[in-house]
């Protein structure tokens, strides 16, 4: 019956037009496709519509069942590493049973999906490499950038992720390596936002690496030379920007892992002229916000009458600071005491009007005190009531720091956010026990649970994935033109006012990971709220606005296609 149903061309080609999602996809090609893809879950009829009969073993399994075939696959590889290996394959055939899988064990997957397993991932990248993902834009394609965009199979892209390797984490320069971070932030997107996979485009520019030990290997994919810097560095980028406006004018472009040298720059650049942000600046400090703004429900103290002493004054530290000054000042600070209140120490020291070695995103927190050469020598002087770490200096928190922050403090805030785990400035046990308990502590990378004296602590994780996927979908439910800071700000206090009190009796700064896409849902809407207010679009403002934004929003259940 099935034959004479689908078996002839004219049946086939009706049914591709009442199912033009398939792009005229059957057989071994729809297989092929991870967007399309089901796998064992092809029904009889879809087997028999689609040509798929004889090509799939023929017992018929649900998604649920996949699903828990994958799950005890990943759960039974031996590495972390090993599960992220098989992960990735998982997405290269089957999107949406990889993004069921991150959605419904978010806690579990994200950990090995993105920090900490991705970095080590990105370590081993020409080891590991099996099919190619993204775009790879080299100082050999200049003039020739927008028919390498044109190569994507996707028209309609709305959120590209863009590294040049130079700043991989707290790992360094690690060239065409680097492109597991944009890979991952963009998985992060779908599974904690729903920002829908065909939408996403990853893309790495190499440049060169001046990582030797990089040039020096023969599996080393990328150009194998130093980094390029100057006008051929800039001429390249700004042939990239242009040529996204040009073939994806509705996406939004965000720089990822560039060196300090080059982020703030690029940054300025291009803020006021396209939709771009950088999230090593504006995302940390929106996620780092929140968490402060949650520690000061537990301490009972006043964001104006706190002391911030950053450890690192690079792209995190100082995107921290500058939304920090920006928060101060709605409370009715000036500007200058707004600054006043954060301090930096850097590989030199502590940052201070006197030094002549300043860089110029440093010199807007640089404030008339003697120097101290250490960190301890800082805190001791300062006296500060948070301390946060964005340094990717391993155990820069040790014991004595940590110590002299509980004896100044009831309730000491130590916020050691260095990805991954082996950068942490100190790890959550050490910072409970060296507090006997009392610290608020958040990391950049997840710790365990940790028990002192009969009470169960719950690490928050400042993660970043807690905030841009949320923005980003804000972004595209508002077509906006512009990203501000203001955005950031106020998925800083979405986020914050997501967190519970029963978040914070276990010491947790952040809500449960499982929440997440509702937290991203609530950060979309309040960020077109904003794009809707400023002017910020030429779309016409929905009726509804949270409707809109959970109308975009991807579900990985699958499509029956007939």
């Amino acid at each position: 019956m099935n034959k004479h149903r689908f078996g002839s061309p004219a049946a086939a080609t009706i049914f591709m037009q009442v199912h033009p999602h398939l792009h005229g996809k059957r057989g071994v090609d729809l297989l092929h496709e991870p967007l399309l893809n089901k796998g064992t879950a092809f029904t009889e009829r879809e087997r028999d519509a689609l040509g798929l009969r004889g090509l799939l073993p023929p017992r018929i399994t649900t998604q649920q069942e996949q699903l828990a075939r994958v799950l005890e696959t990943v759960r039974n590889k031996p590495t972390d590493l090993e599960r992220y290996i098989y992960l990735v394959s998982l997405q290269e055939r089957n999107e949406n049973l990889f993004y069921r899988l991150m959605t419904d064990y978010i806690g579990e997957m994200m950990p090995l999906i993105y920090t900490p397993t991705v970095g080590l991932a990105c370590q081993r990248y020409a080891l590991i490499f099996r099919r190619p993902r993204g775009l790879f834009i080299s100082l050999r394609d200049r003039g020739h950038v927008k028919q390498i965009l044109q190569n994507w199979p996707h028209a309609d892209v709305r959120m590209i992720v863009v590294t040049d390797g130079e700043r991989i984490l707290g790992l360094g320069d690690l060239g065409t390596n680097g492109m597991g971070i944009p890979v991952g932030k963009l998985s992060l997107y779908t599974a904690c936002a729903g920002v829908a996979p065909e939408l996403c485009l990853p893309v790495t520019i190499d440049v060169g690496t001046n990582n030797q030990e990089l040039r020096d290997d023969t599996h080393y994919l990328g150009l194998r030379q130093p980094r390029e810097r100057g006008a051929a560095y800039d001429g390249l980028i700004d042939e990239f920007v242009n040529a996204v406006q040009d073939i994806f004018p509705l996406a939004c472009i965000q720089f990822e892992d560039f060196g300090n040298a080059n982020a703030f720059r690029l940054l300025q650049q291009y803020r006021d002229r396209i939709c771009t942000f950088n999230d090593d600046i504006q995302g940390t400090a929106s996620v780092a916000l929140a968490g402060i703004l949650s520690a000061l429900r537990i301490s009972g103290a006043s964001l104006s009458s706190q002391c911030f002493l950053f450890q690192g004054a690079g792209e995190a530290g100082i995107g921290i600071g500058e939304l920090l000054v920006g928060a101060l000042r709605a409370e009715g600070l000036s500007e200058a005491d707004a600054r006043r209140r954060c301090w930096y120490v850097d590989s030199k020291g502590l940052i201070v009007a006197s030094r002549q070695d300043l860089s110029s995103h440093k010199r807007n927190f640089a404030h008339d005190h003697p120097g101290t050469k250490t960190l301890l020598a800082a805190v001791e002087a300062l006296r500060p009531t948070m301390l946060i770490g964005v340094s990717g200096m391993a155990g820069a928190f040790d014991e004595r720091v940590v110590q002299a922050m509980g004896k100044l403090n009831p309730h000491p805030v130590i916020f050691a956010l260095s990805n991954p785990t082996s950068k942490a400035e100190c790890t959550a046990a050490q910072a409970y026990t060296w507090t006997e308990g009392r610290a608020i502590f958040a990391s950049g990378s997840p710790f365990p649970d940790f028990t002192l004296h009969g009470r169960t602590h719950q690490p928050g994780q400042g993660n970043n994935a807690y905030i841009f996927p949320g923005v980003g979908l804000g972004i595209i439910a508002s077509q906006a033109q512009r990203v501000t800071d203001e955005m950031f700000f106020v998925a800083a206090k979405v986020l914050a006012g997501k967190v519970t009190d029963g978040d914070l009796s276990v010491g947790r700064v952040y809500p449960d990971l499982h929440r997440i896409r509702e937290v991203s849902a609530a950060i979309a809407e309040a960020v077109a709220e904003v794009v809707f207010e400023r002017g910020l679009t030429t779309m016409r403002r929905p009726v509804n606005l949270f409707e809109r934004v959970q109308a975009l929003m991807y579900d990985p259940n699958y499509t029956e296609y007939v």
